[in-house]
C-alpha cells in the first residue's frame, strides 16, 4: 500500500457513510473500524493521563482519592461495558442481516437499561461514599479531601452509563467514526475544564480534586448529548424514535440475557481490582499514588488496543449475521497480530524510558519508585493482554458472554487475588506483589481464551 493509498484509507475511516465490514479486503475492514476506535480510546487515554498531570500536582492524597474512587467506580464502568456488550452484539447481527428497523428497536430498549443501572449504581455510592473510601483504606485527612470528588462521580454516574452505551449503539452499527467524534468531543471539554476548575484559573473557584469530577461529568454530558443528537437526527445508521419509547419486554430480555453475564464479567474483573486497591492502600498513600499514576500510562496504551478489540467484536457481529463465520474468524486473528505489536512497541518503551516518563508526573523519589517498579512489571505481560483482550471481545461480539465471564471467575478470583494476598503480604514483596499477581493471571486469562477460541463453539451463538 502506497502511502497515498494509506491517508485516503485513513481519511474514508473517519467519514460517517455508510460502509460494509461483510465484503471486500479483510484487513481494509479491520482498519475503517479500528482506525477511529483506536483514536476514539486514544482521547479517552489522553485525558486518563492529563487529569493524573493535573490531580498529581495537588497532592498525593488528591491523586489517592482518584485511585480509590475509580478503583470503586470500576463497577459502574463494568455494569457500563457490560450493558453495552448486548446492543453490540444484537445490533451488530441485525445490521449484517440489512435489518435496521430491528436495529433501531433493540437500541431504543438498551437506553431503559442503561438508566436502570444508573439508579441502582449510583443512589448507593452517593449516599455511602464516605464509607467507601473508608472500607477503600482511605485515612480520615483523604476522606475530609475527598469526599466531594466520591460524591459527584457516583451522583452524576448516569452520564457514565449513557456515554458506553450509546457508543455502544453506534459501534455496533458501524458508525465508529461517530463513536470516536462523542469521546474526542467529552474528553476534549474535559481536558480545557481540568485546569480551570481544579487550580481556579480566571473567573473559576478553585476546587480542587471535586472541579476534576466536576469537569469529567460536565464534558461526558455533552458527549451524551453529542450521541442523542445524532441517533435522534438521523445521522446514524440506526435511528431513534421519540414516539416509539413504549417497553417491548420480548426485546429487553433478549438483551438482558447477554447483558447480566456481560456486565458480570467485567464486574469480576473490577472487583478484584478493588480487592487489589485495598492490598495496596494498606501500604499507604504514596504507595497508591505511585500505582495510580503508572495505571494511568497503562490506560494511555491499553485503551487505543482495548478500540481495537471493539473493532473485532463488531466485525464478528457483522460477519455472522451475514452468515459468514470463517471471515468472522480471519478478522480476529488478524486484529489479535495488530494488537500485539502495537501493544509489545508501546511495553519496549516503557521499559526504555520508564523514569523519564514517570518523572513528568511525580518527582518525589517514593512516588517516583512505586510507580516504576509498577509500570516496568506491568509493561512485561503487554504482548499475552494483546491477544487475550480481542479474543475476550470477539466471544462478546457473538453474543457468548459467558465464556469469557467463567474465564474471568477463574483467572480475577481463583487466581489473581489470592496471588496478590500471597505476593504481596506473605510472601512481603509489596506493590511489586500485587504486579506480578495481575501479569500472571493475565497471561493466564489469554492462553485459556486463545485454547476456547480455536474450538469454534462462538460461532454457533443464536442471539
Amino acid at each position: 500500500m502506497t502511502i497515498k493509498e494509506a491517508l485516503q484509507l485513513f481519511k474514508e475511516s473517519l467519514q460517517s457513510e455508510e460502509k460494509s465490514y461483510t465484503t471486500g479486503s479483510i484487513n481494509r475492514a479491520i482498519a475503517l473500524l479500528s482506525i477511529p476506535m483506536i483514536l476514539e480510546m486514544a482521547m479517552e487515554s489522553v485525558f486518563a493521563l492529563v487529569d493524573a498531570f493535573f490531580v498529581s500536582k495537588i497532592s498525593p492524597d488528591a491523586m489517592a482519592t482518584v485511585g480509590l474512587t475509580e478503583s470503586v467506580i470500576t463497577l459502574v464502568y463494568s455494569i457500563a461495558i457490560g450493558l453495552s456488550t448486548a446492543p453490540v452484539a444484537l445490533i451488530s447481527r441485525y445490521i449484517g442481516e440489512n435489518d435496521k428497523a430491528g436495529a433501531s428497536k433493540v437500541a431504543m430498549q438498551a437506553i431503559y437499561l442503561a438508566v436502570f443501572g444508573a439508579l441502582v449504581t449510583g443512589i448507593p455510592g452517593f449516599i455511602f461514599a464516605e464509607d467507601i473510601l473508608r472500607f477503600m483504606g482511605g485515612s480520615d485527612a483523604l476522606i475530609r479531601s475527598g469526599l466531594g470528588y466520591t460524591r459527584i462521580m457516583f451522583g452524576f454516574n448516569i452520564v457514565i452509563m449513557l456515554l458506553f452505551l450509546l457508543n455502544g449503539i453506534l459501534r455496533g452499527a458501524g458508525d465508529a467514526s461517530l463513536a470516536m467524534r462523542t469521546l474526542w468531543l467529552a474528553n476534549g471539554i474535559n481536558i480545557i475544564l481540568d485546569p480551570l476548575l481544579i487550580y481556579g484559573i480566571g473567573p473559576f473557584p478553585e476546587m480542587g480534586v471535586e472541579g476534576a469530577a466536576i469537569a469529567t461529568t460536565i464534558g461526558r454530558g455533552t458527549g451524551v448529548a453529542f450521541q442523542l443528537y445524532v441517533l435522534f437526527g438521523g445521522k446514524a445508521r440506526v435511528r431513534l424514535f421519540i414516539k416509539a419509547w413504549q417497553l417491548d419486554l420480548p426485546v429487553i430480555g433478549r438483551l438482558l440475557k447477554i447483558a447480566v453475564n456481560g456486565a458480570f464479567q467485567f464486574f469480576i474483573a473490577s472487583a478484584s481490582w478493588i480487592f487489589l486497591m485495598r492490598i495496596i492502600a494498606g501500604m499507604g498513600s504514596v504507595a497508591v499514588s505511585g500505582y495510580t499514576i503508572a495505571i494511568r500510562l497503562i490506560l494511555f496504551t491499553l485503551l487505543p488496543a482495548w478500540g481495537m478489540s471493539n473493532a473485532a467484536a463488531t466485525l464478528v457481529g457483522q460477519n455472522l449475521g451475514a452468515k459468514q463465520p470463517a471471515r468472522a474468524e480471519s478478522s480476529v486473528w488478524r486484529t489479535a497480530h495488530f494488537n500485539t505489536i502495537f501493544l509489545l512497541t508501546a511495553s519496549v518503551i516503557y521499559l526504555l524510558f520508564t523514569t523519564p516518563i514517570l518523572s513528568l508526573f511525580d518527582k518525589t523519589p517514593e512516588v517516583l519508585e512505586a510507580a516504576t517498579s509498577t509500570l516496568r512489571i506491568f509493561a512485561i505481560g503487554y504482548i499475552f493482554y494483546g491477544y487475550g483482550m480481542i479474543l475476550a471481545q470477539a466471544f462478546n461480539g457473538a453474543g457468548d458472554t459467558a465464556t469469557p465471564t467463567i474465564v474471568n471467575f477463574v483467572c480475577f478470583w481463583l487466581m489473581e487475588i489470592p496471588l496478590g494476598y500471597l505476593f504481596a503480604l506473605r510472601l512481603d514483596w509489596g506493590l511489586p506483589g500485587v504486579c506480578w499477581a495481575v501479569v500472571i493471571s493475565e497471561t493466564m486469562l489469554s492462553v485459556i481464551i486463545m485454547v476456547l477460541f480455536r474450538r469454534g463453539r462462538w460461532k454457533t451463538m443464536e442471539v
